[in-house]
């Protein structure tokens, strides 16, 4: 059935993929207004959590926020599918790196990277950082897809662009593997996930809510003593990004307890204040909110 449904929907996907720009947003359009609209996807959700993380607005913003959200959520699901066929010189020139020379400066340290991303903007097209000639490998740490077929496709993606994609089960052995034989990587994690209540260990306050947290990332970046650097993007008009690499630190290894993490929320939540619109409001961030912290659970003080 897996399969079935696969060739049934990847032939529609491709010709899509295909399409000039002009009509490929067309199309995000039609799937906004489906979604939005017709679907009604996650609306309350959006709502509640606009309410939740961004208090005091009034319910005009919290509809237009809701509804640039929305049509951001399209373009990015779009703009994975263009991501079939889309020509390396085209990707290039739409997703920019504004100091990529921070890639060079740590690649001169001789460590790999954890590059810690958000849902904000788009990290969809970060293969590009393939296309600079950089001696580094990429490396998307993920979820597997529960349909092994997309799954696939998901990969063939990502190696069309010298990349590779990683169950975060697999990622500290893959690390320490590549480190053995001398191969350098670049490892990015989308870390604002929340985690499932059974495996909130760690609390702290995202958008001045106590919640739990994963510290997977900072944990693999600590045990291996990597580098760290935050993925800061931003839209800068519909279907082009501006990228830019935050240094978090050069030395995982030395850093106090959650230093990492804080640096990531906190960069993340500028970014959210700044343009609300472009954060993926439909993930269930804030579920556990109301739960109660469990027994021996860590919590954190933000400053």
């Amino acid at each position: 059935m897996q399969r079935l449904v696969f060739w049934l929907v990847y032939p529609f996907l491709w010709i899509i993929s295909k399409f000039p720009f002009w009509l490929f947003y067309k199309v995000s359009d039609l799937v906004f207004f489906i979604v939005f609209y017709l679907v009604g996807y996650r609306r309350k959700t959006v709502i509640s959590n606009l309410k939740l993380a961004l208090p005091n607005r009034s319910e005009k913003e919290y509809k237009e926020i809701s509804k640039g959200s929305f049509k951001h959520m399209c373009d990015m699901f779009l703009e994975m599918v263009k991501s079939i066929s889309i020509p390396n010189n085209e990707l290039k020139r739409r997703y920019t790196f504004t100091n990529i020379d921070e890639i060079r400066r740590i690649r001169d340290l001789n460590k790999s990277i954890i590059l810690i991303c958000g849902h904000y903007a788009s990290y969809e097209w970060i293969n590009a950082l393939q296309l600079y000639g950089l001696d580094y490998r990429g490396y998307g740490i993920y979820k597997k897809v529960q349909n092994p077929y997309f799954d696939k496709m998901a990969k063939d993606i990502r190696q069309r662009f010298d990349g590779e994609l990683i169950t975060s089960s697999q990622a500290s052995k893959t690390i320490k593997s590549n480190q053995d034989k001398g191969i350098l990587g670049v490892y990015a994690i989308v870390a604002d996930q929340s985690p499932k209540l059974g495996q909130a260990k760690t609390w702290t306050k995202f958008m001045d809510v106590t919640v739990p947290i994963y510290m997977g990332s900072e944990k693999l970046a600590s045990n291996l003593d990597m580098a760290v650097m935050y993925l800061h993007v931003e839209k800068k008009k519909r279907g082009f990004y501006e990228a830019s690499f935050i240094p978090i630190t050069d030395k995982a290894g030395q850093e106090p307890p959650f230093k990492i993490t804080n640096k990531f929320l906190t960069e993340l939540e500028k970014q959210i204040k700044e343009k609300p619109e472009h954060y993926l409001w439909t993930h269930k961030r804030w579920k556990h909110k109301d739960a109660p912290i469990p027994d021996g659970a860590t919590i954190f003080p933000r400053n």
